[in-house]
């Protein structure tokens, strides 16, 4: 299979790392960020799930408003079912917000742009609808 690292960057002006990080890592927040179910553990080792199991995986590492690494998986037919991408988002303070760093290593390349796309669409985009 061919894999795919994605990187992504987006300021969210007038926002915090703070305010990013509890929006990522808190089930009711990340849920009405994505107007979908969200199931979240906050903890190193813990599963979590968003979209009614659409997305899925667990936390590797978690840095309190700083970092969250996952191993995460999409349910796509071009989604291995055993296959697991890893996720890491990082969150900097920058003059007039926060920059969120994204970059998720091994996507199965036929995912990709869908993937990629969907970032944009479902994260990005609401985030700069909340804070802008």
């Amino acid at each position: 299979m061919e894999i795919k690292t994605l990187k992504l960057e987006v300021v969210i002006k007038n926002s915090t790392p703070e305010q990013l990080y509890e929006i990522f890592m808190d089930s009711k927040k990340h849920a009405d960020l994505v107007s979908s179910s969200a199931v979240i553990s906050r903890e190193a080792g813990g599963k979590f799930s968003v979209y009614d199991d659409y997305i899925t995986g667990e936390n590797i590492e978690l840095v309190e408003n700083k970092k969250i690494v996952q191993k995460w998986r999409g349910e796509e037919e071009c989604w291995p079912k055993e296959h697991f991408s890893i996720l890491t988002i990082e969150f900097e303070k920058v003059s007039g917000g926060t920059k969120l760093m994204l970059n998720q290593e091994k996507v199965p390349a036929k995912c990709a742009d869908d993937f990629e796309k969907g970032w944009h669409d479902f994260y990005f985009n609401p985030l700069k609808n909340i804070f802008e």
